[in-house]
């Protein structure tokens, strides 16, 4: 997510400090990416550099506000009007984790999945009640949340992909039933 073009887009609004900016951020999209105020600053700093923003002035608290500038404005129309580029191949921890799983001896591959398809199905059940309490005037929250729902969806089903492809090439070590039952039944004669 590039934190420029978001920056850019709420001062196509009205002009804004960098506090006002990142609580702006974060009340529409759910507070789900964070920024940090240096971080928004420091693109501030660049993007003044750049000419797409210009200082106007400080506010009665001293704040310096931030306007759009034309070229900022061609700038936040061509954001809109460009595909979101994906990574190629895209950087995704938990594709490499699993890559690197099944290479190392002694990881629980098939631990290491269950733990994640846990965890994401948690995330998945969180999504769901944040739905179930937005309104129709929290639109932008609410995209936002779809978004994380079917990614997580999605996630799910490549777990479960991924434990059916190392279940065909590396089949579950089978247990010897008759030694899991003979203590059993050993111990159950003893007890007599």
């Amino acid at each position: 997510m590039s934190i420029k073009q978001a920056l850019l887009t709420l001062l196509d609004e009205e002009p804004r400090y960098g506090y006002q900016l990142r609580a702006e951020f974060e009340a529409r999209t759910g507070g789900t990416w964070p920024l940090n105020v240096g971080q928004v600053y420091t693109t501030l700093t660049r993007l003044e550099r750049d000419g797409l923003v210009a200082a106007e002035g400080s506010d009665d608290e001293g704040h310096v506000v931030y306007r759009l500038t034309d070229a900022g404005r061609v700038e936040v129309r061509r954001w809109f009007e460009t595909p979101v580029e994906r990574d190629r191949p895209p950087r995704d921890e938990l594709a490499i984790k699993l890559a690197l799983a099944v290479t190392v001896p002694g990881v629980d591959v098939r631990g290491v999945i269950q733990a994640q398809r846990t965890d994401t199905i948690r995330a998945l059940q969180e999504y769901t009640r944040l739905k179930a309490r937005a309104t129709d005037e929290d639109l932008a929250w609410l995209l936002v949340l779809d978004s994380l729902v079917f990614q997580a969806e999605a996630e799910v089903r490549w777990l479960d992909h991924c434990e059916s492809r190392l279940a065909r090439h590396c089949p579950a070590p089978a247990r010897d039933t008759a030694r899991a039952v003979r203590p059993d039944v050993t111990a159950r004669r003893g007890s007599r």
